[in-house]
């Protein structure tokens, strides 16, 4: 798997060109949350997650779920790129039939960790499998990726007192915040901010980091391991629809597809 930068940053312009097109041939999806996890998560599989695609149900495993079920494309994309999925049925999302569902299901990639997609549940099926692995004494950790809408729901901040008070620190919460959820901006439908202060006054070890910039995020995965005693959320700053202008910061593609006039503009962008 690629380690070096240059290879990562390659990498994820490679997804995001297969999102684009992946949501484009589907004609629904959403493209805005997908584009701006992609260095969140390219990271986690390319280059820290212990993790082996030909053994995914290997049991001491790193752990990833994507609560924010609805970029399912950039999980995906993703995973088919590390070996766990076929990279040539990409563009059947959403189709009938398709292992690549709107939502992740396990019932149709048995490699995902969970089916998610009902906001505000993801939390604690990571701090249930983190429990797990210290009852196991395995050296398992699981990350766990919100949107910034999802923090909205109150079994977040039922989870987030759960864990500090269980200490659960092979457990780490990412936080996707990009600031526009479905209806628009985060901050006009119910404003979660101080969002990092809320997450230290719940017990949480808690980062803020720029989530486009590799250095910065590796930097902040060591830390979250290297953090005992507490769980660690990292409040990692994005832009919805990243890589592609006229998506970047634009509310209307939460989830709204590319037309193919925009998909070729998009991907002239991602060259």
């Amino acid at each position: 798997m690629p380690k070096s930068l240059d290879e990562l940053q390659s990498l994820a312009k490679r997804i995001r060109r297969e999102i684009i097109e992946m949501i484009t041939d589907a004609g629904s999806g959403h493209p805005g949350g997908s584009l701006s996890a992609v260095e969140l998560i390219v990271e986690l599989y390319f280059d820290y997650m212990r993790i082996d695609p030909k053994n995914p149900k290997w049991p001491d495993r790193d752990r990833f779920i994507l609560s924010k079920g609805h970029a399912a494309p950039v999980l995906y994309a993703v995973m088919a790129e590390a070996g766990y999925t076929p990279i040539d049925q990409l563009n059947t999302l959403r189709k009938l039939g398709s292992i690549y569902q709107g939502h992740p299901d396990v019932r149709f990639i048995p490699s995902l960790e969970a089916s998610t997609g009902s906001l505000g549940e993801g939390l604690s099926l990571a701090l249930g499998m983190g429990f797990a692995a210290r009852m196991d004494a395995s050296p398992t950790r699981i990350y766990c990726m919100l949107g910034d809408g999802e923090v909205q729901e109150g079994q977040i901040w039922e989870a987030a007192m759960a864990g500090a008070f269980h200490k659960l620190d092979n457990v780490v919460c990412i936080v996707d915040h990009n600031l526009i959820q479905l209806d628009g901006f985060v901050k006009d439908i119910m404003d979660i901010e101080p969002l990092a202060d809320k997450w230290r006054a719940f017990g949480w070890h808690t980062i803020e980091v720029d989530g486009h910039e590799f250095p910065a995020i590796q930097d902040a995965y060591r830390e979250a391991e290297a953090t005992k005693g507490k769980p660690t959320c990292i409040v990692a700053h994005t832009i919805k629809g990243k890589g592609v202008s006229f998506m970047e910061n634009n509310p209307k593609f939460h989830g709204t597809a590319p037309t193919p006039a925009e998909e070729q503009m998009a991907l002239k962008e991602l060259q």
